[in-house]
């Protein structure tokens, strides 16, 4: 080390005076305006093209590259600071159709925050599972009000569908009301298009007709030889307790 740099370096009242001129920043057009960048990162303001703006305004004749290259390190800094995700549409839809005693902790306060900010959704939350309670207690007495209750708010979405549950009244009714259902004729189509799709749209209506009977028949036949084992056990377990 050089005599020179050492007496600098003796002399220095702080590091940026132990640089030599080929090391010390050069003045920038920047350098009057940056107390106002400061300020105005620290209000919350980021958006460069704005604040390059904002500086042509106040005097400012340098290029927007040399104000971005200024902001660039607060940029990265801001990048690394990531707080938690906040919850999808998907994550708040299945709490919504879950029962709250199912929730965890955690969640229920996410959900109970979310729902204090918005309105709008903790009515449809409130709507989404009166409608579940009617449904699984086949209270379908209650349907007019829920109906009357969805109308009331502002939300299309639930007004499309409590028009179409208006459309066919009758048989909604008796759906949420009495036992019977279209579940197992549903059963029954999904079965045959599982069916069809299994032939890859190869095969026409006579081979389908005759996998579907086909089928049909193999699914007797396995339970009239399940109910016959059953028997068996049946027979041997009794035979065991007279012995």
């Amino acid at each position: 080390m050089g005599g020179n740099t050492v007496r600098r370096a003796a002399r220095a009242q702080k590091p940026e005076q132990m640089l030599n001129g080929r090391h010390q920043p050069r003045p920038s057009q920047l350098d009057p305006f940056k107390p106002h960048l400061d300020r105005r990162w620290a209000e919350g303001h980021t958006n460069a093209i704005r604040l390059h703006a904002e500086l042509k305004e106040l005097g400012y004749q340098g290029s927007y590259q040399i104000v971005s290259h200024y902001l660039r390190p607060r940029w990265r800094q801001r990048i690394r600071v990531v707080g938690p995700a906040p919850p999808g549409v998907r994550q708040v839809t299945g709490w919504m159709m879950r029962h709250l005693d199912r929730l965890r902790n955690a969640d229920r306060e996410q959900f109970a925050g979310i729902l204090s900010r918005c309105p709008e959704l903790a009515a449809a939350e409130q709507l989404v599972r009166g409608f579940v309670e009617i449904l699984t207690t086949r209270s379908g007495q209650h349907l007019k009000d829920w109906v009357s209750a969805a109308q009331a708010e502002d939300l299309p979405a639930l007004h499309t569908f409590a028009h179409g549950l208006e459309k066919d009244w009758d048989a909604v009714l008796k759906g949420l009301t009495t036992r019977w259902n279209s579940g197992p004729v549903e059963g029954r189509v999904n079965h045959i298009k599982m069916i069809k799709r299994q032939m890859f749209g190869r095969a026409k209506l006579p081979l389908l007709r005759k996998r579907v009977l086909l089928t049909a028949a193999q699914g007797r036949a396995a339970r009239q030889d399940a109910a016959l084992i059953e028997q068996r056990h049946e027979l041997e377990r009794g035979s065991d307790h007279a012995g």
